[in-house]
């Protein structure tokens, strides 16, 4: 099928936006669970969250090597084993014998998961490119916010009745839906002859090569590295930090962490609104100021004791920040990259990936507390948005 063949239909973007939304699934769904986890392992809360950072450093291994692959082979076919992977490494996570295997699981579970997050960025860059491309990211934003909107209320709900067992398996299930629906309606958008002739790691050390030759990707991909420890620092302490410090529920951190992705959702449609009449460039530097903004209440409310609502509204508007910074920071890092979109997208994926899961267990070690959080959210929103102001401070108004 010809790239130009390929119209972006609602099914489309509704099968890419659930496909990109496939490895943040696998945290969402069960972070509701995490300190009930805790408790059945008998271990403790860093340990715990590591069950979270090794499958984000699946997610952002992955990665590496679905993207190449997707240049070399096509996006179906990566994407397609890399769906039947993570239903198999979900079950397994599922009769994991001890917190050793679980995190071999769930480590595994996240390097296949993530051929849905970086194939489904290659398939919307093979369509589009430049503002259209932020749109269309902006459309994917909003149909992968289901995922986080739903999973956390569902795993809120589901913690009443399973043990985090069965959340396992409930996520094994979902990825056999998917790759259901992938086989039947995914097209294959990268035609042979615009393929790739070389794969592995010789292919991505070269094309890595010459993407951190160019400027703007390379203050996105520093970017997209600062700025995901501030977001993985938000998924891995927010359940501790609201239950155990603030006393909610777990069905109640479920509808709280929906009510944050909504907010990613505002934003997203937001910055897609706005794209018609300004630049992915300018949009980009608003989310970083809404980030750095939106941090700095949490974390003043939080070492000034104003309490749970201040907290979680610093929370709120952080979270709506990330509505403007992903779909640009995408949309920016690949336009001037189509004939090697799959190893863009996974080195941005993966920098996005990389420090969170370091820095968040290691600034747990003396405990999860609301001011923890919100100063590490504060210091990556804080470096993001001086890297983003020194790359983009002139970007011109308008697309």
């Amino acid at each position: 099928m010809r790239t130009d063949a390929i119209r972006p239909s609602a099914g489309l973007i509704l099968l890419l936006g659930l496909l990109e939304a496939f490895g943040p699934l696998s945290m969402d769904l069960y972070m509701p669970a995490l300190p009930e986890l805790a408790r059945s392992l008998g271990i403790g809360d860093a340990l715990a969250q590591t069950t979270m950072s090794v499958c984000m450093l699946g997610l952002g291994l992955g990665q590496l090597i679905a993207g190449p692959m997707s240049d070399r082979f096509g996006r179906r076919l990566p994407l397609l084993i890399g769906v039947a992977a993570f239903a198999v490494f979900s079950a397994a996570c599922a009769v994991a014998p001890s917190v050793g295997w679980l995190l071999l699981f769930r480590a595994l579970q996240g390097v296949s998961g993530a051929a849905g997050m970086v194939v489904t960025l290659a398939i919307a860059r093979d369509i589009f490119s430049g503002a259209r491309l932020a749109r269309m990211l902006s459309w994917l934003a909003l149909v992968g916010a289901v995922a986080p909107v739903v999973a956390p209320i569902l795993g809120g709900q589901l913690s009443r009745f399973l043990d985090w067992r069965g959340i396992f398996w409930v996520l094994a299930g979902i990825g056999v839906l998917l790759l259901a629906s992938a086989l039947r309606w995914l097209p294959e958008s990268h035609p042979r002859e615009l393929r790739s002739t070389s794969s592995g790691p010789l292919s991505l050390l070269s094309d890595a090569r010459v993407l951190l030759a160019h400027p703007t990707y390379r203050a996105v991909l520093i970017i997209s590295a600062v700025s995901g420890a501030a977001f993985f620092a938000y998924l891995s302490m927010s359940s501790f930090v609201l239950q155990n410090g603030f006393g909610v529920t777990p069905a109640v951190f479920g509808i709280l962490f929906a009510a944050g992705s909504l907010c990613n959702v505002v934003g997203s449609q937001t910055n897609r609104v706005l794209l018609a009449s300004t630049s992915p460039e300018r949009l980009y530097l608003v989310g970083m100021v809404l980030a750095f903004l939106g941090s700095a209440a949490a974390a003043a409310s939080a070492l000034l004791g104003l309490g749970f609502g201040p907290f979680v509204a610093g929370l709120a508007l952080y979270l709506a920040s990330t509505g403007f910074t992903m779909p640009n920071a995408s949309a920016i890092g690949l336009t001037a990259h189509g004939d090697r979109a799959g190893s863009a997208a996974a080195l941005l994926g993966t920098s996005s990936l990389f420090l969170g899961p370091i820095v968040a267990p290691l600034v747990s070690l003396s405990g999860v507390t609301a001011a923890v959080l919100g100063l590490t959210m504060l210091v990556g929103s804080a470096l993001m948005l001086a890297v983003g102001l020194a790359a983009f401070g002139r970007a011109p108004r308008r697309p």
